[in-house]
């Protein structure tokens, strides 16, 4: 039953990209059983999700040649293992600097028991949990203690869980109701996400097809020469990235300096990257992240729609300016609907669509996947369209754009047989120490333990070329 989903949520979203289906036959599956349990198809959705991002890099390894790849047009095959796609998807957990484990989760992170039901809060970044302390009526400049968190149980308990949503909303912070299946779908928000496929990848305008070089020698790397600009935080939009730099992309993160990133995010999401800190509002600064557009390959943007517009950073303004630039760009509700331009988190999506209702506990406390499968599965999947652009662009011409959301991929799990019984509870991911799935290396940091990639070809890579730096340390320059 497993293998038949699996199979099948493969080929859709294979089929959704303009894959051919022959190339199904290249992934060979492996591994464990047993690992991310769930009542929901979470290890299905997983495996899926890397053998599509797999079967992308194994085809454009194969229209490339050159280096390791085949010579005669044959696709390396794809080798998905089950143990190596758990450690990735609970990569936060398996990481360990200098032996300590590290969590970006804070406090105020967490579901919270209302009037009539139940609301979830993320408030990781401070200003998020100055906005969740404002919408409550609460000093946003309150510390971290016993006493904040019952003075937020307090106020969250004398209030509607919508009510919650909305005046944490509209301060800018993160809380929504939790939701079951059943009335997400007949919120207006959940009507528009049914009506849109799991992911879009289009061709955009005349442009002259790009060719590219063959692949170079060494661990077949078909992403070599790529320069891609990743625009994006948290944890979709970097998985996306730091495979397409696993993959031999020169990847440049662009952050500006006024909004800083939670140093464990950095450490788990940034292997194989560059980094540096540019203020779009700065004339200076504006100038050197044209120069870099200018011979981009990639523009990989990850905040909610409408964010960027004003410096000329949405998909219509970098393809009029990039007639054969490739765009991926992710929200988190959708790009229709109400809540279109709204911030989300996985966890908050979980909440909102019915998934914490599906994972509930016997006492009817919300729950959550045993990962955040969300969001990992989402980067995989524009991992995959990334690469299934700059293949199509080899011989189709154009630009490309794809796009894709956390809500239209928790509606693709929702759509996925679900077990009658929560399962065992599985080992804790952080025991997860397996050579095979993770790696250490010396960091500016100190030793630092991760998970390695799940997306495998033959003849690829194992590992990053780069580690993981400081942020901001690179000039905005490509290598």
């Amino acid at each position: 039953m497993v293998s038949a989903v699996r199979q099948d949520m493969v080929a859709e979203a294979w089929g959704l990209l303009g894959g051919a289906a022959q190339a199904l036959d290249g992934v060979r599956w492996s591994g464990p059983d047993g690992v991310l349990g769930s009542r929901l198809a979470v290890r299905t959705l997983a495996e899926a999700s890397v053998a599509v991002a797999g079967l992308a890099a194994a085809e454009l390894a194969a229209v490339r040649g050159g280096g390791t790849a085949p010579r005669d047009g044959a696709a390396p095959g794809v080798l998905v293992d089950s143990g190596a796609v758990a450690a990735a998807y609970a990569s936060d957990r398996v990481m360990r600097l200098d032996g300590v484990e590290l969590t970006s989760w804070a406090a105020l992170s967490r579901f919270w028991r209302c009037s009539d039901g139940w609301v979830r809060t993320h408030a990781n970044y401070d200003h998020h949990r100055r906005r969740l302390l404002e919408g409550l009526g609460l000093d946003p400049e309150s510390a971290d203690t016993p006493e904040t968190t019952a003075a937020v149980e307090r106020a969250v308990g004398t209030r509607t869980a919508d009510r919650v949503a909305a005046e944490v909303t509209a301060r800018g912070g993160l809380a929504v109701a939790v939701r079951s299946p059943g009335a997400w779908a007949a919120h207006e928000q959940g009507a528009a996400v049914a009506g849109l496929p799991l992911l879009s990848l289009e061709r955009v305008g005349a442009a002259p097809a790009v060719p590219l070089a063959p692949c170079p020698d060494g661990p077949l790397r078909p992403a070599a020469g790529l320069r891609v600009l990743d625009l994006t935080r948290v944890i979709a939009g970097p998985v996306a990235t730091r495979t397409l730099a696993l993959l031999g992309a020169d990847v440049l993160r662009i952050d500006s300096p006024r909004l800083p990133e939670i140093h464990a995010q950095h450490l788990d999401l940034d292997t194989g990257k560059r980094s540096c800190l540019l203020d779009l509002d700065r004339p200076a600064d504006r100038a050197a992240f044209e120069r870099l557009l200018s011979t981009a390959d990639v523009v990989v943007t990850g905040y909610r729609p409408g964010a960027l517009d004003r410096f000329g950073l949405d998909s219509a303004a970098l393809l009029a300016r990039r007639p054969s630039l490739v765009t991926a760009s992710l929200c988190a509700w959708g790009r229709t609907g109400p809540w279109q331009h709204r911030r989300a988190f996985d966890s908050v999506v979980q909440a909102a669509v019915g998934i914490a209702e599906i994972e509930s506990g016997p006492d009817g406390t919300p729950g959550a996947m045993p990962v955040q499968a969300l969001d990992h599965s989402t980067g995989y999947l524009m991992a995959a369209a990334v690469l299934r652009a700059v293949t199509r662009r080899t011989t189709e011409g154009g630009g490309w754009r794809a796009e894709l959301a956390l809500a239209q991929t928790a509606a693709w799990l929702l759509r996925q047989p679900i077990a009658a019984e929560q399962p065992p509870k599985e080992p804790a991911a952080s025991d997860w120490t397996a050579a095979q799935e993770t790696a250490e290396r010396e960091t500016a940091f100190g030793r630092l333990r991760y998970a390695l990639s799940p997306v495998r070809i033959e003849g690829g890579p194992a590992d990053w070329a780069r580690s993981v730096g400081p942020m901001g340390a690179d000039a905005p320059e490509w290598l």
